[in-house]
């Protein structure tokens, strides 16, 4: 894709839990960070999130299963730290499994839509004038 050429569109997956619990892939992007770190702060950092949010949403994924999906250890001589269970894992997996088969599945209407959008080079007119 070069410079000039708009981003193909990208259907966004996300599961409403009830009790408003939400499944998305920025949880999801959190805990691929965390894989990657080691670390719920440095995963939090990575998403441009203070330690707290991050906190609370590893936190909010660990009561959403029966498994949790994040262990953490508190820190000590080596700091703590935090890890990916094999549950988080597979939630990871399933996840993007679930985002492929989305696009996949949507891949022709998303191409009409491709096909009809304008190329977004226009100004945007406000409706009303100011006075």
């Amino acid at each position: 894709m070069t410079q000039t050429e708009p981003a193909s569109l990208q259907p966004i997956l996300r599961i409403d839990f009830p009790h408003a619990e939400r499944l998305g892939r920025g949880k999801i992007a959190l805990l691929e960070h965390i894989r990657e770190t080691g670390s719920i702060s440095a995963a939090g950092r990575a998403m441009d999130m203070s330690y707290r949010r991050a906190w609370l949403l590893v936190s909010a994924l660990n009561s959403m299963f029966k498994q949790e999906a994040v262990e953490s250890q508190r820190g000590g001589k080596q700091g703590g730290g935090a890890a990916v269970t094999p549950f988080g894992e597979e939630l990871i997996r399933q996840f993007r499994m679930m985002e492929e088969k989305a696009q996949a599945a949507l891949a022709q209407e998303l191409a009409w839509l491709e096909d009809n959008r304008s190329s977004g080079t226009a100004p945007v007119r406000d409706p009303e004038p100011r006075s």
